[in-house]
């Protein structure tokens, strides 16, 4: 008789909290604080504090859903590339109908999260970006053009503009500034991947850019944006949202980003492609996280 113990399979509530892309959505919900921390002069109130933690939960929620129906659309792309095989949607741990479900359960609990405690502004505009991630980009701009990443980073910049009308129930310029930086961060740090990972891409039949335009092409996208996001990211200290010591973490981090670009045009290899897309990461993080220090430091 054998002793083996056969591995158990994922619990239920596991495969259904990996539809909602967990990684992705600490990112999207950090920069949406990122934005109502900003939105709030000095140190918030405990009302403030509260209503940022609804609002945070909210666009999780919302967030979540997104992800939940890009992993329902994408289940064949998923099954073909390595990266995403391991998705319960891809791997038929859950059926169609489960993920759909799901995700509208989540979406409706945020939306009414947001509309009854936060605002209706942001509950709009959360909405709104769950339907431009989920269904302009996904379904629409993805399969159709090698300009995907750049129409439908107009989703992913969203976040610190939900995190500014949550806590002002308005969109100012400081908002859009911050929706600028993420804007022109999405196109190189897309495409780095995209240029290590470009087979599975062909084989999934998705025109991303290395796959339509050649890896050389995109090397010097990705080089060209991280110069045009360098400008960008300087917006905060121009505009008076911040002081030198952001723009001092945005120099250093910009130039770090700039040198990466510049090695990958000049010089390629998918390790180096692999790095500037994890450099892309760090950036993005310690640019907002030194934004944060310098709001309450100055």
């Amino acid at each position: 008789m054998s002793l083996a113990v056969p591995l158990s399979a994922p619990s239920r509530m596991a495969q259904f909290y990996a539809l909602t892309k967990p990684r992705v959505v600490q990112l999207i919900v950090f920069c949406a604080l990122i934005g109502m921390v900003l939105a709030v002069p000095a140190w918030p109130s405990m009302a403030e504090l509260g209503r940022m933690a609804v609002a945070c939960a909210g666009i999780w929620l919302v967030a979540g859903a997104a992800a939940a129906f890009n992993c329902l659309v994408e289940t064949g792309i998923d099954a073909k590339m390595k990266r995403t095989a391991w998705r319960p949607t891809a791997k038929g741990e859950l059926s169609h109908v489960q993920a759909l479900v799901f995700s509208a359960l989540l979406c409706a609990a945020g939306s009414a999260l947001l509309y009854v405690w936060v605002n209706p502004l942001t509950m709009w505009l959360t909405l709104a970006t769950f339907v431009g991630y989920a269904v302009v980009y996904t379904v629409i701009l993805k399969p159709l053009t090698p300009q995907n990443i750049v129409i439908g980073g107009a989703s992913g910049a969203m976040p610190p503009v939900l995190g500014w009308a949550a806590m002002t129930g308005q969109v100012g310029p400081e908002a859009l500034i911050l929706f600028l930086i993420i804007f022109l961060w999405t196109p190189p740090h897309f495409w780095a991947l995209a240029l290590y990972r470009v087979e599975e891409y062909r084989q999934a039949g998705l025109p991303m850019l290395p796959v339509t335009h050649g890896n050389e092409f995109t090397r010097l996208q990705v080089f060209l944006y991280t110069l045009v996001l360098f400008a960008g990211c300087l917006m905060p200290f121009i505009f008076g949202m911040s002081s030198w010591l952001y723009l001092a973490a945005a120099v250093v981090l910009g130039l770090g980003f700039c040198a990466y670009g510049f090695r990958l045009w000049r010089n390629y290899s998918d390790a180096l492609a692999r790095k500037t897309f994890r450099f892309s990461l760090i950036h993005l993080s310690l640019l907002f996280t030194a934004l944060l220090a310098d709001h309450y430091i100055y």
